[in-house]
C-alpha cells in the first residue's frame, strides 16, 4: 500500500485558544477540552491538535521549533474581498497580523496572520473573481 496523507497536526500551548482560531476560519471543530482535538475537512483530510503536554508524554525531549513556520496553512477564500475581511476581522479579534493584504505577482490576494502559537497562517483568493 502506499502512503497516503491523512492528517496535519499542531502541537499548542492553550488549545482552547488554537481552536477558537481555527473556527473563526471555518473549521467544523468538536466542542471539547481534551488534549488531543480532531476535525475531518470535507475533503477527508484530518486537522489535529494535541497539547504539548501529549507530546512530551511519548517525546519528553520535544522543544518548540525556533524560526520561521516549516509547514504552509493556507485557507482559500471566496474572493480578494473575503481575504481582506477575514484578515480585518482576525486582527481585530486580536490575532497578530504577519502580512497585510497585497496582490501577489502570482495571481492570488494574499494575507497572512499568526495563530495563537505563531503559525503563520495564509489566507488567498484568486485576483479577478
Amino acid at each position: 500500500m502506499t502512503p497516503k496523507l491523512d492528517m496535519i497536526g499542531l502541537v499548542v500551548e492553550d488549545m482552547a485558544a488554537s481552536l477558537a482560531f481555527y473556527r473563526k476560519l471555518g473549521l467544523d471543530i468538536p466542542d471539547t477540552d481534551e488534549p488531543h482535538v480532531e476535525a475531518t475537512l470535507p475533503n477527508g483530510l484530518r486537522f489535529g491538535w494535541d497539547t504539548v503536554d501529549v507530546v512530551r508524554s511519548f517525546d519528553p525531549e520535544w522543544t518548540k521549533p525556533v524560526g520561521g513556520n516549516s509547514v504552509g496553512i493556507c485557507f482559500l477564500c471566496d474572493s480578494p474581498a473575503e481575504v481582506d475581511k477575514t484578515h480585518a476581522a482576525l486582527v481585530a479579534d486580536g490575532y497578530r497580523g504577519h502580512k497585510d493584504p497585497w496582490d501577489a505577482f502570482w495571481g492570488q490576494r494574499y494575507a497572512s496572520v499568526e495563530d495563537p502559537d505563531g503559525n503563520v497562517v495564509d489566507l488567498f483568493a484568486p485576483l479577478g473573481r
